[in-house]
């Protein structure tokens, strides 16, 4: 493996520190056996050897037409030669040379992160073509290419899942090392290792538009960036030099003594207000990188730490971005609710829009087999039109469907469709409209917490700007307790709005291609790389690798840590440098000693710097076993296809026989007795306690305890009705009907608060990948 850049430097500047401890302990040797001459030439020849990168700083400074403290070393190097004091100028050019060594590893250590991006690039690929496989550079696949990934392999390129499955090691891209399940057609990121069984992957674009590619731009972007901080830093140095300067002047002046000029310079040589700073950024910017969030450079970091006002997008940022199946609507008895789904994603196959993913993703979900379209034909703006199994279809907007001013029926059925997603499509078969698809997209499950984390941060105003309705906009804002909501917005206007903040540094977050111009216009724009547009990547100073908005909190709390660490340092160093030149200029400390002082500090300024590495994201749940924090999770799939199913029911109770409603709300009470009550009350017992026992407060889990007793009162009550309905072949009495109805939405209301609530823990815990929610079922409760 290639040895990185910085890790070289490290090795070529441990070799100068070897050679300057040898000569000054030659010198020592010779002049302990008498050879005084001898000894001064070998100190000499040593403080010459540590003056060679103190004249290329210098010169490096002038250059750049910024001022730097080389001087001071070179004028204290040439004044203790001057001098006769080839001891001093030795011990200087040790802490010179050694203070290089020590800056190259710090910077090393601070990169490491960085670095490691870069070095696991991938190279090759192994394409398939013809049924032979070919190993091939990344860079020659095209979008459409079929590959394979071996085990061990990275993958090279974005692409779709062609497999059953997958497993994958994506650490390099979230700093996480909990192994990854892939499903069939999920889009995979180049960058991510296949950790399981080889699989076969559909590319999706080059090398150069993958994941990866843009992760690498962007590292390359943040190493060779200069941070406000190292600005600040040589300004500083700009005001340091000629305070150096007139106190060895004054002290010189005032004692008649140049040996006390001399040693003030010494002190104050190296400043590590220079070291210190550039490192704890880069630290930060590494630190970031390791979990998951690559920023550009040090500007970026070190205004991060300062935002006061977040802009939110809302698709795709605050909302997972990808609409999820809610329900199959059949608009009339012929057609089965899953036959319905299998026609539109057999369809849907052939499409790449948004709608027709989550219809194809749907069917996968349920084990659904489809058939191969034929004559499709994709009218822009309106859906889709093909054959299926004999049958001509049409799926999309619903004018196009009925191919004619929609019916008072169709209208029904799409405000019901609406109440339940916040976008619908509709079916046709041969001719008549026969289902609607309820859509929604789904707030992220970590998106809440975020928002009231960054008001824990300080951060004194959230804003949502999107272009959707205003009603589902502020429907989402009020959820999570977005401060202001604005919809309805273009592009242009979002950045108007971005540009128009009062004063505070702003930050923006989005992931598409309409979020770059505001990402670009805000003080600081993240991006939601993991699956987001290139634009919005390209336009932002930093992306989030993984699919996770709660590592903007994380990347806000590095930032915050590495900025003041800096500070930290700058201060302590050149509080110690004065403090030092004090004593120095009142003749208290020698040359030679104040030598060895001034290297202490820089070891100390540089060692406090370097604390940024070892940061940490809050672990609430530190030392709660793995088991306890599954064992909360566990179920969470099956139990949320339950609450769905029960809102069903809830949906169809008019339209049922007595007879008919009767069973099958018995039959649904035994399910949910069956299905909730030994998880709920195992939970009680065995993870509750284990979790409280780690958690502060008298009671911490008092609301999950509370809403468990009220979904068991409800469910009690629920079995009492469906126990009394038997309607002997009458209509059942209204106001039983009207319980019923209020009772399933209660039981499905308090079984998804507590999901929610418990998946929300988890994840605060520590469990990075809380159980997704199920899909909605196509069909009703059996």
């Amino acid at each position: 493996m290639r040895v990185p850049r910085l890790q070289a430097a490290a090795i070529r500047e441990a070799r100068l520190p070897a050679a300057t401890v040898a000569g000054t302990a030659i010198g020592l040797a010779l002049f302990a056996a008498g050879y005084g001459r001898a000894a001064d030439a070998a100190w000499a020849a040593t403080a010459l050897g540590g003056l060679v990168p103190a004249l290329r700083g210098m010169v490096e400074a002038l250059r750049a037409r910024r001022a730097g403290v080389d001087v001071v070393a070179v004028l204290a190097i040439a004044g203790a030669i001057a001098l006769g004091e080839t001891l001093a100028a030795a011990v200087i050019g040790v802490m010179l040379a050694t203070g290089q060594a020590l800056e190259a590893y710090a910077a090393g250590r601070a990169e490491r992160e960085l670095t490691g991006l870069l070095a696991r690039a991938p190279r090759t690929a192994r394409r398939i073509a013809g049924g032979a496989v070919e190993v091939i550079p990344a860079e020659a696949v095209q979008a459409g290419d079929l590959l394979l990934i071996a085990t061990g392999d990275t993958v090279p390129v974005d692409g779709t899942l062609l497999e059953d499955q997958a497993l994958l090691d994506e650490s390099a891209l979230t700093g996480e090392s909990r192994l990854a399940e892939a499903r069939p057609g999920q889009r995979i990121a180049s960058g991510a290792v296949n950790a399981g069984a080889p699989f076969r992957l559909r590319a999706l674009a080059t090398a150069g538009e993958s994941t990866y590619a843009g992760i690498i731009r962007l590292v390359e972007a943040a190493r060779a960036s200069r941070s406000p901080m190292t600005r600040l830093a040589d300004r500083y140095a700009g005001l340091f030099v000629p305070v150096v300067l007139l106190t060895a002047g004054g002290a010189w002046a005032w004692s008649g003594d140049p040996v006390r000029a001399l040693a003030v310079l010494v002190v104050a040589t190296p400043c590590p207000l220079i070291l210190a700073a550039p490192i704890a950024i880069v630290g930060g910017i590494s630190r970031a990188a390791g979990r998951g969030v690559v920023i550009k450079g040090g500007g970026a970091l070190e205004t991060l730490s300062r935002v006061r006002v977040v802009f939110f997008d809302k698709t795709g940022t605050l909302t997972a971005g990808t609409p999820r199946l809610e329900r199959v609507l059949a608009a009339w008895g012929g057609l089965d609710p899953a036959e319905a789904l299998r026609l539109a994603a057999s369809l849907a196959q052939v499409s790449g829009h948004i709608m027709s993913e989550a219809l194809v993703r749907a069917a996968a979900e349920r084990g659904i087999a489809l058939s191969l379209p034929g004559e499709v034909r994709e009218e822009p703006g309106m859906g889709l039109e093909g054959e299926v199994d004999g049958r001509r279809l049409r799926l999309g907007r619903l004018p196009w469907v009925c191919a004619r001013e929609p019916s008072p029926a169709a209208l029904r059925l799409q405000r019901r469709a609406l109440r339940y997603g916040g976008s619908a499509t509709f079916l046709g078969v041969d001719g008549e409209l026969a289902a609607a698809f309820a859509l929604e997209d789904p707030v992220r499950p970590e998106s809440g917490r975020v928002v009231r984390m960054l008001r824990r941060l300080g951060i004194g105003e959230t804003v949502m700007l999107t272009g959707d309705h205003p009603g589902l906009a502020e429907m989402v804002g009020a959820s999570l307790g977005i401060d202001r909501v604005l919809a309805g917005l273009t592009p242009p206007e979002k950045v108007e709005h971005v540009a128009a903040r009062a004063g505070a540094p702003a930050l923006m977050v989005g992931d598409g291609i309409n979020d770059a111009p505001a990402l670009a216009a805000a003080d600081v724009g993240v991006a939601m790389g993991a699956r987001g547009a290139a634009a919005a990547a390209e336009a932002a100073d930093g992306v989030i690798m993984v699919d996770r908005l709660d590592r903007l909190v994380e990347a806000m709390l590095v930032a915050r840590s590495a900025r003041r660490i800096a500070v930290e340092s700058i201060v302590l160093g050149m509080g110690l440098s004065f403090l030092a030149m004090g004593f120095a200029a009142a003749g208290r400390i020698p040359p030679v000693a104040g030598a060895l002082l001034q290297e202490g500090i820089d070891v100390a300024a540089i060692l406090n710097a370097l604390r940024v590495l070892r940061w940490q994201p809050p672990r609430p749940g530190a030392g709660i076993p793995p088991a306890v924090l599954q064992s909360l999770l566990e179920g969470h799939r099956e139990l949320g296809a339950l609450a769905d199913e029960l809102r069903s029911f809830a949906a169809e109770l008019d339209a049922l026989p007595p007879a008919e409603l009767a069973a099958r709300a018995k039959a649904a009470a035994a399910r949910v007795r069956a299905m909730v009550v030994p998880h709920e009350q195992q939970e009680e017992r065995d993870v509750y306690p284990a979790l409280a026992a780690r958690l502060p407060g008298p009671d911490p889990l008092a609301a999950h305890s509370r809403t468990q007793a009220e979904l068991f009162r409800v469910l009690r009550s629920f079995e009492r009705l469906a126990a009394d309905l038997e309607p002997g072949g009458e209509a059942l009495d209204p106001e039983d009907v009207a319980d019923l109805r209020q009772q399933l939405i209660g039981l499905a209301t308090l079984l998804r608060l507590n999901l929610a609530q418990e998946e929300d823990l988890a994840a605060l815990l520590g469990m990075e990948r809380a159980a997704a929610p199920a899909p909605a079922a196509a069909g009703t409760p059996g």
